[in-house]
């Protein structure tokens, strides 16, 4: 991946930092560039892997063809994974996923993905949670239900091949199709101001 500036803003929000300086920004490009070296989470800097969830719904809750990231470049995807039984998701990560699609509505260079990354309580985390969740949190953003095959070893695609470390977890891809941002903390302020900004330039 190529770093720059605004890519290390955009980290350094994301992590909880309200301010950065280019110093932080060097020992961030450091940080990340040596992520996918080891065997730790994340892909950042790497080419997004084309989704391999086969069950989704739209913004209405009807069953739809699987979406692309392909479809996507040019634009910023915002993918959220989640479980129904997931604790922390209900009192963190769908609030905040709920927070960035209401501050970023009308934004056409923003999708937002959520998918439902089984790994765990196969029983409890079902096809038809999705759509529960999806109007608990009034959410009018496709959702997928991913729990992988023998290749992925049964358990979701995205966690496998995006490296996630669990539930909740946020992944950002830039409008080239990089990963610029994989991990379970956000801050959703500095993610909406980001985004805005990094658009409104594209325009």
């Amino acid at each position: 991946m190529v770093y720059n500036f605004s890519v290390a803003v955009l980290l350094s929000s994301l992590l909880g930092a309200s301010t950065i300086t280019e110093n932080q920004a060097d020992s961030l490009k450091t940080k990340y560039n040596t992520m996918e070296e080891d065997d730790g989470y994340g892909i950042e800097g790497d080419k997004a892997p084309e989704l391999e969830v086969a069950r989704w719904i739209d913004g209405n809750g009807k069953e739809m063809d699987a979406p692309k990231l392909a479809n996507n470049i040019g634009k910023y995807t915002v993918l959220f994974c989640y479980q129904s039984w997931c604790l922390g998701c209900h009192s963190a990560g769908l609030p905040m996923l709920k927070k960035m699609v209401d501050g970023l509505k009308g934004n056409r260079k923003v999708e937002f993905l959520a998918v439902q990354t089984v790994f765990e309580g196969f029983e409890a985390n079902t096809y038809d949670k999705i759509r529960e969740t999806q109007i608990k949190y009034d959410l009018k953003i496709p959702f997928g239900h991913d729990i992988g095959d023998a290749s992925t070893e049964n358990h979701s695609s995205v966690m496998y091949h995006y490296r996630t470390g669990g539930t909740p977890w946020f992944v950002f891809i830039d409008p080239q199709g990089t990963v610029i941002f994989n991990d379970f903390r956000v801050n959703t302020d500095g993610a909406i101001d980001f985004l805005q900004e990094q658009t409104i330039q594209m325009n």
